[in-house]
C-alpha cells in the first residue's frame, strides 16, 4: 500500500461498513473519524454539534483526518460533510485515492435514520433533508477519484469494487 483510500459521501451511503469491510480485505487499519471523535470526546456526534456547534466539531474531525492521513496507509472513513469544508479534498491530495460511495438520497435517508446520530438529519422529513445534502454535498463528492454506486449492492460487493480500485489507484 503506497496511499491511503477516504470514502467520502452521504451519510448513509454505507461508508463506515464498506470501511471495516475494505480494511479486513486488505489487512489495513480503518480509521472511522466520526466514531474516533466521539470515542475521545466521550458523547455521541449530535451532542457535539448541540453543545459545541458544528465549527468546533469540524475542527476535531480535521485534527483526527490529519492524524489518520500522517499514519500508515490506511481505509479512512470521515463524516459526510467532511468533504464539503474547505481545504478538505485539497488536504488529501497525493496521500489518498478519494472514493464516493455514490447513493440514492432516499436509500440513504433510509439507511440513516434508524441509527438516529446524525445532526444534519434530524427533523420532520429525512428523505427532503437528505436531497439537500446532496445538493450542497455532491459538488465535492464528484471531485473523488472514483464513484462506486452503493444502490441495490450488498456491503461485501460494494466493498470488493473499493478493493479492486485500492488496487488500481493507491499501490494495493
Amino acid at each position: 500500500m503506497t496511499k491511503h483510500v477516504v470514502l467520502i459521501g452521504l451519510p448513509g451511503s454505507g461508508k463506515s461498513t464498506v470501511g471495516k469491510l475494505v480494511a479486513e480485505a486488505v489487512q489495513a487499519p480503518c480509521h472511522d473519524i466520526d466514531a474516533i471523535v466521539s470515542r475521545k470526546e466521550g458523547r455521541p456526534i449530535q451532542m457535539i454539534f448541540a453543545e459545541r456547534g458544528e465549527d468546533a466539531f469540524r475542527q476535531l474531525e480535521r485534527q483526527e483526518m490529519e492524524g489518520a492521513l500522517a499514519g500508515a496507509p490506511s481505509v479512512i472513513v470521515p463524516g459526510g460533510g467532511w468533504a464539503a469544508q474547505p481545504g478538505a479534498l485539497e488536504s488529501v491530495q497525493g496521500r489518498a485515492v478519494l472514493v464516493y460511495l455514490k447513493t440514492r438520497p432516499d436509500t440513504a435517508s433510509t439507511r440513516a435514520v434508524p441509527q438516529g446520530n446524525r445532526p444534519t438529519l434530524m427533523g420532520e422529513d429525512p428523505a427532503l433533508q437528505m436531497r439537500q445534502l446532496l445538493g450542497t454535498r455532491e459538488p465535492f463528492y464528484l471531485k473523488a477519484d472514483a464513484q462506486v454506486e452503493t444502490d441495490r449492492k450488498t456491503a461485501a460487493k460494494v466493498a470488493a469494487e473499493v478493493v479492486e480500485l485500492a488496487r488500481r489507484r493507491a499501490g494495493w
